[in-house]
């Protein structure tokens, strides 16, 4: 496990606080939590990004046109 010191504006600490404090967590923990969701939101985009990369415009557009048939 690693240690990483930021630094923050005071508000916005206090405010980090509260928050932590208003979910029953550790400030550390809410901070941790919160990095993983915003890792996640990453990758999700990087994988959609290199799908749609790699996509058959035309198969696309094909597939589209029968949905909008049904």
């Amino acid at each position: 496990m690693s240690t990483l010191t930021i630094r923050l504006p005071d508000d916005t600490a206090l405010r980090l606080k509260a928050l932590a404090r208003s979910h029953g967590l550790s400030v550390n923990k809410l901070v941790e939590e919160m990095s993983n969701q915003a890792i996640a939101a990453f990758d999700v985009e990087v994988r959609f990004k290199a799908l749609a990369a790699s996509a058959d415009r035309k198969k696309a557009l094909a597939l589209l046109d029968r949905l909008d048939g049904s």
